[in-house]
């Protein structure tokens, strides 16, 4: 089964590489997930004893370090959306990696981070985008079935809603009833369902397109009143 290149696996993928302002970087993570935001001098120099500074939307203080004093061991000015739920990599320092990773994430989180080095010369900034909200897994159950067919419903949520299909294992995109969207603490949920009538293995892909992410669930289906199709494969 073919699906759209992948922003977000797992904990994250990025869309162009760490670099100086002008090309910044996007990660995409699953809500309450960690998400590690890259910052690394591309000649390596020691940052232990350098300053850093990470802002969100170019206002809110998200982690500063200099020369061993950062928001974790006593600095103050840390915005209280941040406190402990970020963290540096303290042995990666050496190599001038300034990387963060953001703990169990939120939708607020969303946003344009900056990791400055004002007192390098020149002066160095790297701007990442942080997207949270990729779909996670979705959730295949049957609602019924005879030996003949199953009925099969998906779930699927994310932010933005995802567009939900189903594919057998040719990738054929299945006929399906209309979706139906629902909310339930405080997420947006798309159901479809759709019958099948033929032994095979069924997808369920979920598409965020403005994201570029796409993730899929997949469920074996044998049905003792229709024989496999030749060459078919099951879970």
């Amino acid at each position: 089964m073919e699906l759209l290149p992948l922003v977000c696996l797992c904990l994250l993928s990025c869309s162009g590489e760490t670099s100086a302002a002008g090309d910044g970087v996007k990660v995409v993570v699953k809500e309450d997930d960690d998400a590690v935001l890259p910052c690394s001098l591309s000649n390596k120099e020691d940052i232990t004893r350098k300053l850093f500074d990470w802002k969100k939307d170019g206002q809110k203080e998200v982690f500063m370090y200099d020369s061993g004093i950062h928001h974790n061991n006593g600095l103050s000015g840390q915005h209280q959306q941040f406190i402990d739920r970020v963290s540096h990599f303290q042995d990666q320092l050496m190599n001038g990696n300034a990387s963060i990773k953001i703990h169990n994430t939120k939708m607020a989180d969303s946003g344009n981070y900056s990791c400055d080095f004002p007192r390098l010369q020149p002066r160095q900034t790297f701007n990442i985008e942080l997207v949270v909200g990729a779909a996670p897994e979705p959730y295949i159950k049957t609602l019924d079935e005879t030996k003949d067919w199953r009925l099969l419903q998906c779930e699927a949520h994310g932010d933005p809603l995802p567009t939900v299909e189903w594919k057998d294992s040719d990738n054929n995109t299945l006929h399906a009833e209309k979706p139906q969207i629902s909310d339930r603490g405080g997420r947006s949920y798309i159901t479809v369902k759709t019958t099948v009538t033929k032994t095979d293995n069924y997808s369920c892909v979920a598409t965020q397109e403005t994201i570029s992410h796409q993730i899929a669930a997949v469920t074996a289906v044998r049905l003792t009143g229709a024989a496999p199709e030749p060459g078919e494969i099951l879970f």
